[in-house]
Order: structure tokens, then C-alpha cells, then sequence
């Protein structure tokens, strides 16, 4: 690719590797492309946010394409999970430590498969605290990692598909898709609690968003390959 090319628009589809942040893949994306044509800049956006611990499609736009960003935010996702049952974290996923546990004993397949049609269709959801939503100016997670008390408004999602793809108690996997704005740290927890239990998140992979999909996406070396080959 020309540096034409990338000052025109270019939409990149990375497979985002574990704990590294969003803000990261892109700022690395834009170096690339700055120390292969010299040049001091070029726009560089992401078309939604994964956390340090998911994995997954995360779509790059460059030059011209950042005006689509918005576009691709608003498209659909699909996701593959694991909740861990029998406990809880205060973030909802792997982020903090466990603190309550639970007895699992009870909790059967049937119980399980039962409750999953209470979270398809639109649902109100309340973001995690650990989450970067603002609330009177400030980041939810500022709160959180001052101990501070906060009132988490809820808000409307659509939880289009709920599937269970496989049940190993503690552990369920899922595959969701979603609306923009859906936590699946908190639908995990929420899972947790409509079983009369906890659960959190332990693992996440966004496969797609919209008609993209991960199965086309490339590592940041493949990347990196590509603009030095």
C-alpha cells in the first residue's frame, strides 16, 4: 500500500492480542505507518473499544476513513465468552479479585438454558463501575479505584443472540450478539445473578462486527510485515 493509499482511506481489521489496550494497537498502527513513509502524521481511529483483556476483531480506520468510524461503532457485534460461575469480581471480568464466592451445586444445564431467553431481546443493563462511561465529567473506573460510591444509571441494550456453545461448570461458553453500548462483563454478572448465584467474565473474543469478521483480520506483525516488505 502507498502512502496515497492510507491518506485516501484504509480500514484495517486487527485481531487484537491479549492485554494489550485499543489506544495501543492504534498508536502503534499510526507509528508504523509514520516510520515507513516519513512522514510526522496521519489520522489513526478505532471503530470501538476492546479491553486489555479481550481479544478479537478491532477495526483500524486511516486518512479519510476516520470519518467512518461512527458507521462502525453503531454496526452489531458478535462475541465469544466464558463465564465463570460461583463467584464474583467487583469489575466483572479478571481485572480485580475475587470477592464473593458461591455454591454451584444446584445449578444444572437445564437451569442454565433456561435462563438465557431472559437476556435476548432489549434489556436494561448497568455498565460495571470499572468501565470507562462517564458519570458528572468523570471516568466510572475513577470512582471505582477511589472506593467512591456512585449511582450507575441503566441503559437500553439489544441482546440479539444468546447462545450456549458449551457447559463445563464452573465455566459456560456463550456466543452473543449485541448492540453497540452492551457490556458482556455485565451480562455475565447479571447471568450469575439470575441464577440466584455470581458469575464473571473470564475470557472475551469479538469475531465480528457488522459484515467483518476476525477470520480476516491480521496480527500487528502481519501488519507490520506487510507496510516493511
Amino acid at each position: 500500500m502507498t502512502l496515497e493509499d492510507f491518506k485516501n482511506g484504509q480500514v484495517l481489521l486487527i485481531d487484537k492480542p491479549l492485554e494489550w489496550t485499543s489506544f495501543q494497537v492504534v498508536n502503534k498502527v499510526r507509528w508504523l505507518i509514520k516510520k515507513r513513509f516519513g512522514i510526522k502524521k496521519i489520522k489513526v481511529g478505532h471503530a470501538g473499544t476492546l479491553d486489555p483483556l479481550a481479544s478479537g476483531l478491532l477495526i483500524l480506520c486511516a486518512g479519510k476513513f476516520t470519518k467512518k468510524i461512527e458507521t462502525f461503532q453503531a454496526q452489531e457485534k458478535e462475541y465469544v465468552a466464558t463465564f465463570q460461575l460461583g463467584a464474583t469480581t467487583p469489575s466483572y471480568d479478571l481485572e480485580t479479585d475475587i470477592d464473593q464466592t458461591f455454591d454451584i451445586s444446584e445449578i444444572t444445564k437445564e437451569k442454565i438454558h433456561n435462563t438465557v431467553p431472559k437476556f435476548v431481546g432489549t434489556i436494561e443493563q448497568q455498565p460495571p463501575i470499572f468501565s470507562a462511561v462517564k458519570k458528572d465529567g468523570k471516568r466510572l473506573y475513577e470512582y471505582a479505584r477511589k472506593g467512591q460510591e456512585v449511582a450507575i444509571p441503566t441503559r437500553e441494550v439489544q441482546i440479539l443472540e444468546f447462545e450456549i456453545l458449551d457447559i463445563s461448570l464452573p465455566s459456560i461458553e456463550v456466543r452473543i450478539v449485541c448492540s453497540k453500548g452492551t457490556y458482556i462483563r455485565s451480562l455475565a454478572h447479571d447471568f450469575g445473578r439470575a441464577l440466584n448465584n455470581g458469575a464473571y467474565l473470564s475470557s472475551l473474543r469479538r469475531t465480528k462486527i457488522g459484515d467483518f469478521s476476525v477470520e480476516n483480520a491480521q496480527s500487528i506483525a502481519a501488519v507490520e510485515a506487510l507496510l516493511f516488505h
